[in-house]
């Protein structure tokens, strides 16, 4: 499925119960999941934005930050629902990653074999102490 031609720009995105909604002045482009230990957990898939292509329309007041380890990374979710909209990356504090899961039209069927960024290096937990598995390929 050709994602580019199918979603109109502004994108329009929201948590579930709707507290928190945003625009996205761009298409999506680099579909992806990140694996660092945070990340994992969520399992989301998410797109990539500039921080001036982001643009929170409503729900400032519900929106919370969970932050860890360095605490440059912002992870953004709704304190009412909990559902996680997107986050500022440590890697490149210049971008979003914005969960694809909210925005409006995104059909899940869309999605095949993604690939994973390489969070890992972010994360706190020991590597050694997992399956190598998880980090091939």
């Amino acid at each position: 499925m050709d994602i580019q031609n199918t979603l109109k720009t502004p994108l329009k995105g929201k948590c579930h119960c709707g507290q928190i909604e945003f625009e996205l002045s761009c298409n999506l482009t680099d579909l992806k999941r990140c694996n660092c230990s945070h990340c994992r957990r969520k399992g989301f898939v998410m797109t990539t934005v500039k921080l001036n292509e982001f643009k929170l329309v409503s729900g400032d007041k519900f929106l919370k930050i969970y932050q860890w380890n360095t605490k440059i990374a912002k992870h953004y979710f709704c304190k009412n629902c909990g559902v996680n909209t997107h986050h500022q990356r440590r890697s490149k504090p210049d971008e979003y990653g914005v969960n694809v899961g909210c925005l409006e039209g995104f059909k899940m069927n869309w999605i095949e074999n993604i690939k994973y960024t390489e969070g890992t290096k972010f994360s706190l937990e020991d590597k050694s102490k997992m399956d190598a598995s998880v980090f091939e390929g």
